[in-house]
C-alpha cells in the first residue's frame, strides 16, 4: 500500500509534520483547510470569501491527488461565528451540488484571528 503525500509548500508543513492530502489506494483526505493567502496577506473579508478560498485550496489538492470535488464524501466546517454558517454553507454548496457530502458544522477558535472559517474533506475516488 502506497502514501501519496500531496504539500502545499507552506513551512507549516514540515514544522508541525503533516501533509496538505493524503491519499491511499482511492481513499484521500484532506487536512483542515484555512484561508491562507500568498504571502501571508490579510485574507477576504466575508466568511463567504473565505469558504470560497478554502474550498479552491481543498480542491488543488484533490486534482493533485487525481480526485475532484465530486469524489468528496465527507466534510468538517470549523466557524468561529455560528451567524456566519449561512455564507459558509452557500459557498459549500456551490462547490459539492453534484457529491453532497456528509458535513458536519463546528463552531470553534481558529490559530488566526482572522481566519472565519477552516475546512477539511474526505475523498473516495470511484472507478469512472
Amino acid at each position: 500500500m502506497e502514501r501519496q503525500r500531496i504539500s502545499s509548500g507552506s513551512a507549516f508543513e514540515e514544522r508541525v509534520g503533516y501533509s496538505r492530502a493524503v491519499r491511499v489506494r482511492e481513499h484521500v483526505w484532506v487536512a483542515g483547510t484555512a484561508p491562507i493567502m500568498p504571502g501571508d496577506a490579510d485574507p477576504p473579508a466575508t466568511a463567504y470569501e473565505q469558504a470560497q478560498v478554502c474550498l479552491q485550496i481543498i480542491e488543488r489538492a484533490l486534482v493533485e491527488a487525481g480526485a475532484s470535488l465530486d469524489d468528496v464524501v465527507r466534510t468538517r466546517i470549523y466557524v468561529t461565528d455560528p451567524t456566519s454558517i449561512d455564507e459558509v454553507g452557500r459557498a459549500h454548496g456551490e462547490a459539492f451540488a453534484t457529491a453532497r457530502p456528509a458535513t458536519t458544522g463546528i463552531v470553534t477558535q481558529l490559530l488566526d484571528p482572522r481566519w472565519l472559517v477552516e475546512i477539511e474533506a474526505e475523498a473516495v475516488i470511484l472507478q469512472r
